[in-house]
């Protein structure tokens, strides 16, 4: 029993040995690049060498889903985005304004102030689903997939561009307007 355990172990080993050497002889030659999006990609897969990233990177299909951009002065702070997120890394706090504080690039009136405008790539799952609902297309994935980093708040990104100065003064700018609204419906 104990010699037959022993010569399945050395069996084991030798194997295992063999393996290895074999590998190593194999991983002479680099990995080339192949596009993803041929037919026959996996085929192609030839070596045991991985691709060696940061010199050498795969190519990227036009239809890949990686970071988050937004384009701020195009949202409408409809918070959508938020809404249809599943793992909720998008957060939004809004301002409502007094009057229409511009347009977006698509013509829409714009009638909020983003005061908060928040995504944690950490959490975010790249499902895209903001990007679809997103009525003035202000939020895309773009074709970067490398941002790494050591810290875990390096990945939320605050797309917000205002002050805790200018968040105070829109908010009294609409405490005052709701003010003098109650005090117009009060004559």
């Amino acid at each position: 029993m104990i010699l037959k355990a022993t010569l399945n172990g050395f069996a084991t080993a030798i194997k295992g040995m063999l393996l290895t050497i074999k590998h190593l002889f194999g991983a002479r030659g680099s990995r080339k690049e192949f596009d993803i999006r041929k037919e026959n990609y996996f085929d192609e897969q030839n070596g045991v060498t991985t691709v060696q990233y940061p010199k050498q990177e795969m190519p990227i299909p036009e239809v890949a889903r990686y970071q988050l951009e937004v384009e701020i002065d195009d949202c409408i702070v409809c918070d959508l985005c938020a809404k249809a997120c599943p793992v909720d890394c998008i957060d939004i706090l809004a301002i409502k304004s007094p009057e229409a504080i511009g347009k977006t690039s698509d013509g829409s009136v714009k009638r909020l102030y983003a005061e908060k405008f928040d995504i944690d790539m950490a959490k975010c799952m790249y499902c895209g689903l903001c990007t679809v609902v997103c009525p003035t297309e202000c939020i895309t994935m773009t074709n970067q997939y490398d941002r790494t980093t050591t810290k875990l708040t390096d990945l939320i990104y605050d797309f917000g561009e205002m002050t805790d100065e200018e968040v105070l003064q829109r908010k009294q700018e609409w405490t005052k307007f709701q003010a003098d609204k109650e005090a117009a419906k009060a004559k």
